[in-house]
């Protein structure tokens, strides 16, 4: 089996070379009570088997400052690749992606629209806001894939965007966080569920929105994972351990995600999920 995480972080204990800017001025309570530089990223992948890992930029630690995943990725190639943030209603938007991409090595971007905190301001009006036209623009001819942080009932406004961009890759971080609100049959994934018409759109399964569905009064998480399954199709679902902004070893969270999935899921579904999408994505 190859594993490839889709969704890790790191951070700099060098506070003087990469000093905090946190996105709406509060920093992560994770970075601060259990940080993990990258070479301790590394140590924990070996430890839990992965073979390689998306390297999501630290928003709530450095702001739109990309320096010290942009210093992992030059040093670990080999292993990580690397998913980026820039200031999407900034007039330097552009060029700011193209550097991102072309001179810093990023395979990817990341958008939070919403996600479930005020301490991290929605840009703009959404992703529907007319300044972000360009972005999409350019992502979709240029084949970047977006990380979109977003809630299900934000799907209407991706489905405009997607209307407009059909071939676009995007990942949905924490499954897109699914209402599945009421228990069997789940009426309100529909909200979701009108985003798989799409052959672009991803699902990144995380700790968090494991944890999220098993809150949710009625929901029984496998049989939701199944359903998302169904809807979506195996290759259009990957895992992310949300390491270490999520507690725990990175090899217990993904010991946690394994034992969620379907139980009958056919050996090149399990195979795509745990790696293969990801390398598809990001490696082809």
């Amino acid at each position: 089996m190859h594993y490839f995480d889709t969704h890790t972080h790191a951070i700099s204990a060098d506070s003087e070379a990469f000093p905090p800017s946190p996105l709406g001025g509060t920093r992560s309570e994770w970075s601060q009570t259990r940080p993990v530089d990258v070479d301790g990223l590394l140590r924990s992948l070996d430890d839990a088997g992965v073979d390689q890992a998306v390297l999501v930029h630290a928003s709530t630690v450095y702001g739109f400052d990309n320096r010290y995943a942009a210093a992992a990725l030059d040093a670990h190639r080999d292993r990580l690749v690397g998913v980026g943030s820039v200031d999407f209603l900034a007039p330097t938007a552009i060029d700011d992606l193209r550097k991102l991409i072309e001179d810093d090595g990023f395979s990817g971007v990341r958008i939070r629209v919403s996600d479930g905190t005020t301490k991290v301001p929605t840009p703009g009006s959404g992703i529907t806001d007319e300044r972000m036209s360009r972005v999409w623009e350019y992502v979709a001819q240029h084949g970047v894939p977006v990380c979109i942080q977003m809630h299900s009932k934000d799907a209407p406004k991706l489905v405009e965007i997607l209307t407009q961009h059909p071939a676009m890759t995007v990942l949905l971080d924490h499954l897109g966080r699914p209402n599945a609100s009421g228990g069997a049959p789940y009426d309100k994934l529909a909200e979701l569920g009108q985003l798989a018409q799409f052959s672009g759109v991803h699902l990144k399964i995380t700790p968090p929105s494991l944890k999220r569905l098993h809150d949710e009064p009625g929901a029984e998480v496998d049989d939701v994972l199944g359903r998302l399954i169904d809807v979506f199709g195996a290759q259009k679902l990957m895992w992310g351990s949300n390491y270490p902004a999520s507690d725990g070893r990175l090899a217990s969270l993904l010991e946690l995600i394994q034992s969620y999935l379907p139980q009958n899921l056919a050996p090149e579904a399990l195979e795509a999920i745990m790696g293969g999408n990801a390398h598809r994505i990001y490696r082809g």
